[in-house]
């Protein structure tokens, strides 16, 4: 037993020998983020409390938590600028777009934007990879779409070939 066993409390992420959480806990946090991202646009709930309820209704041990916060709260806030970043390279209008593929798209435009922490690769395929399992049939390919065209837009340096 170890003493975060002892005292009931839970570590806020494993981290590499570099200092970086590891790849595995992200992913969990993109899920869950996009999860309650997709329980917001139909509930209408306060997204502290969809926060609130996802900390306590999941088993957070193995979650980036911090990253799982910042990404809910941030492409909450920052929804409407995210969207307006999207549209012009939507092939449907905003409203049309299915709430599983939009919670992902907001998501990885957020990461891109925001977090340049991230390789735009790792977001790209991060999205597609929560299509696959969440979206629609042809879902992957529509994020894949939609994430490659907003790279080359937020993330010019980096996806400039050389």
């Amino acid at each position: 037993m170890t003493a975060s066993d002892d005292t009931g409390s839970q570590p806020e992420s494993q981290t590499t020998p570099s200092g970086q959480p590891k790849a595995g806990e992200r992913r969990r946090a993109r899920v869950l983020a996009m999860q309650g991202l997709y329980q917001r646009h139909f509930s209408k709930s306060p997204i502290s409390d969809i926060e609130a309820e996802f900390m306590v209704d999941n088993d957070m041990s193995n979650v980036d938590s911090a990253y799982f916060r910042d990404l809910l709260r941030g492409v909450h806030r920052e929804q409407a600028d995210l969207d307006r970043t999207l549209e012009p390279f939507l092939d449907r209008p905003l409203d049309e777009v299915d709430p599983v593929e939009l919670a992902i798209v907001r998501l990885g435009a957020y990461e891109l934007k925001h977090r340049i922490d991230v390789p735009y690769k790792v977001v790209i395929n991060e999205g597609i990879e929560m299509a696959k399992r969440f979206g629609g049939t042809e879902g992957h390919k529509f994020v894949n779409s939609i994430l490659d065209k907003l790279s080359r837009h937020l993330r010019l340096a980096e996806t400039r070939p050389r």
